[in-house]
């Protein structure tokens, strides 16, 4: 029997926190508007397009942005805010669709693959942006497809508020001219190469050989050449795939020493916090488990702005941990769930953090990358006891 032909729908909200900041206050509709920390250090986590048109863009320091586009109102932002927006727009989504894949705080791919026997996808895909818009407020650009690179890429096309198809057969034709940097996964470094090798625009790179990228770039040059062309096999991930990371630890005697236990719950903070950014997720909720010495065990948890950031995971396990251990009796283990992951990088964060502060973070990991989880931590874990969960 034969398998049906993919149909996979890219859906990707626009300027997120920029329409978030536009439904609190409807007087900052088509203006220059940048979300981020309010000192020259801080940098820009987004800006709507009237301050792109001024060269504004996300990861840019304050400083330069405000120098750039003088005139424009600049928010601190309401993490909060956006990840309880991106989780209404994530139950609307869900609700019909049959396979969802949520990859960031505001960003989804869509399985319809076989729905077409009962009614159009693409009627079906117009329908739920509608919805979307009614629901919530909030304006969503989506592009149809049979893969998700090329419905990534068709989505930033349509924007803002818009949709597009892509036809099973024209994907080259519909890639071909544009750039290169379209295509997902080429970072400034990539794009460096493939500039030195002549290659800027996407038919270029359809028209090589796959194995010149191959000797090039080895499995990656491989993989690029192959989104190039508009193949792309990778499956929608339900987000039940993607459920939590967790860690824990038993005492081998039972205790009530609180700064040894809150020593190591920062340990376990640190590794866990480390394991999301290696992984390309944040998390959306923290939990704090307790077993007592008599075997009774509690938990307790919080929704959080989603973040891989260790300071502020550790913030939350100490603060829950201090709600949840109030009988003072004898614990037996304790142990930390981050759960309601996707995909997202550390920059969501970015009007909180500093430049320094994420060059650290970035310096951090790479040391850990190359020398072990273990290589960079905290002066108060050193010594804790932790055992490593990996």
């Amino acid at each position: 029997m034969d398998m049906p032909e993919r149909s996979i729908v890219h859906m990707d909200l626009d300027s997120f926190f920029v329409s978030v900041e536009c439904l609190r206050d409807d007087r900052l509709r088509g203006k220059p508007l940048i979300i981020g920390g309010g000192s020259d250090r801080a940098v820009v986590a987004s800006c709507s397009y009237e301050a792109r048109r001024f060269g504004v863009h996300s990861a840019m320091p304050m400083k330069l942005a405000r120098r750039l586009c003088p005139d424009a109102i600049v928010i601190g932002g309401d993490m909060e805010l956006y990840s309880r927006l991106s989780s209404q727009v994530t139950e609307v989504i869900s609700e019909g669709s049959p396979v969802v894949e949520k990859a960031s705080i505001d960003e989804f791919y869509i399985d319809l693959t076989g729905m077409d026997r009962f009614f159009g996808t693409w009627k079906w895909s117009l329908e739920l942006k509608k919805r979307i818009l009614k629901e919530t407020g909030l304006p969503i650009s989506f592009a149809l497809s049979a893969n998700k690179t090329v419905s990534k890429i068709g989505t930033g096309e349509a924007k803002p508020n818009g949709q597009m198809q892509v036809e099973r057969g024209s994907e080259k034709p519909f890639l071909a001219p544009l750039s290169v940097r379209k295509i997902p996964m080429i970072g400034e470094k990539t794009y460096t190469t493939l500039c030195s090798m002549g290659v800027r625009q996407i038919g270029t790179l359809q028209e090589m050989p796959a194995g010149v990228m191959e000797r090039v770039m080895g499995q990656n040059g491989l993989m690029i050449w192959k989104k190039a062309n508009g193949i792309d096999d990778s499956p929608v991930q339900p987000v039940s795939e993607q459920k939590s990371v967790s860690t824990e630890q038993t005492f081998e005697n039972d205790t009530m020493d609180i700064k040894m236990m809150r020593s190591i719950l920062t340990a376990m903070s640190e590794k866990l916090g480390y394991s999301l950014r290696r992984k390309g997720r944040v998390c959306g909720c923290v939990a704090v488990k307790i077993r007592y010495a008599d075997f009774d065990t509690q938990t307790r948890q919080m929704k959080i702005p989603y973040t891989a950031n260790d300071h502020t995971l550790i913030q939350c396990v100490h603060e829950l941990f201090g709600k949840l251990y109030n009988r003072r009796l004898l614990i037996r283990l304790i142990g930390i769930r981050l759960s309601d992951l996707v995909r997202g990088s550390y920059q969501i964060s970015l009007f909180e953090d500093t430049p320094a502060l994420i060059g650290l973070y970035q310096a951090m990991d790479k040391m850990r990358n190359r020398y072990g989880s273990s290589a960079v931590q905290r002066a108060i874990t050193m010594n804790s006891g932790f055992r490593e969960y990996e």
